[in-house]
């Protein structure tokens, strides 16, 4: 339902776009100026690909994931602690409404944890060795939580897909952008000249930086959520305890791949502009967070 509903609100975006398109008379200016360029047909090709790519990706995820990772999936426990981290899993799963995902363990030295997956009720939530070695069981116990929390709002689903709408959008106008300029500045009067080629790419590195701005702002806030979620699984006590903890680690390498540090519970601390570039929020402010709540 959730991807239906995106895809719904989507959808509905693309046409309310046509329909401004046309209400301003931007294909006629464009036409009179000899940009002979059909932005329907050029919406509907760049949404089947910006929405293709993103689904994909999440389709492969899991599969993505153990190998960048090097994560070991759990199927017969070997030993006590993987025993217990299965039948922890279980129950957060259970209290929270969804599918069993699989379990994982990556070889890692970091404390770090990341979630996965196409849809709720076929996910992986996965810990690093590290952290599994170093924390207590009930920041263990919260960290799975948080993990659990992610896969139970569907942050992976909604996060693919807003990367899609982001991805149409960037194409469309960068291909707009590059049509206009090799028509009224190169003067191409047939097909396209490298001027089209050339600024289209421009184009689409400079949107792509503006917009990950975006997707980035969403993922830091589906991180109070998840951290919320994690807090009435647990308890927000120990919550907050498995997040200082984290703090207390957080200028140890970070090894994720950099494809799946959003869907981690921590990454590195950056500053300045490089902050809004930042799929969590500081550490800091998800405990005032869960503190004043």
């Amino acid at each position: 339902m959730r991807i239906l509903l995106f895809l719904a609100t989507n959808m509905a975006v693309l046409v309310l776009v046509s329909i401004v398109f046309n209400l301003l008379g931007l294909e006629g200016i464009l036409a009179a100026n000899g940009v002979d360029l059909n932005l329907k047909s050029l919406l509907i090709f760049c949404a089947l690909f910006g929405f293709g790519g993103s689904l994909i990706s999440l389709l492969l995820s899991k599969w993505m994931a153990k190998r960048g990772t090097g994560t070991h999936i759990i199927t017969t426990p070997a030993n006590r602690d993987e025993q217990w981290l299965v039948d922890t899993v279980r129950e957060l799963a259970e209290e929270a409404g969804i599918g069993m995902p699989e379990v994982g363990i990556f070889p890692s030295e970091a404390a770090n944890a990341f979630a996965t997956g196409w849809n709720r009720n076929d996910a992986l939530v996965a810990v690093s060795a590290g952290l599994l070695q170093r924390f207590r069981p009930e920041e263990v116990r919260a960290v799975m939580a948080h993990e659990i929390g992610h896969v139970a709002n569907g942050d992976m689903i909604t996060l693919t897909l807003i990367q899609g709408v982001i991805n149409t959008f960037v194409m469309f106008f960068a291909r707009i952008i590059g049509h206009t300029v090799d028509r009224l500045v190169f003067k191409t009067e047939r097909g396209y000249g490298l001027g089209y080629y050339a600024v289209t790419i421009v184009a689409e590195l400079v949107l792509a930086f503006l917009a990950s701005m975006i997707v980035f702002w969403f993922s830091r806030w589906r991180e109070y959520r998840a951290d919320a979620a994690g807090a009435a699984l647990t308890t927000n006590a120990h919550m907050i305890a498995a997040l200082q903890r984290l703090r207390a680690e957080q200028n140890l390498p970070q090894d994720l791949p950099g494809e799946l540090t959003a869907f981690g519970i921590s990454e590195q601390l950056k500053q300045g502009v490089a902050g809004l570039l930042r799929s969590h929020p500081p550490l800091e402010e998800r405990i005032r967070a869960l503190q004043s709540a």
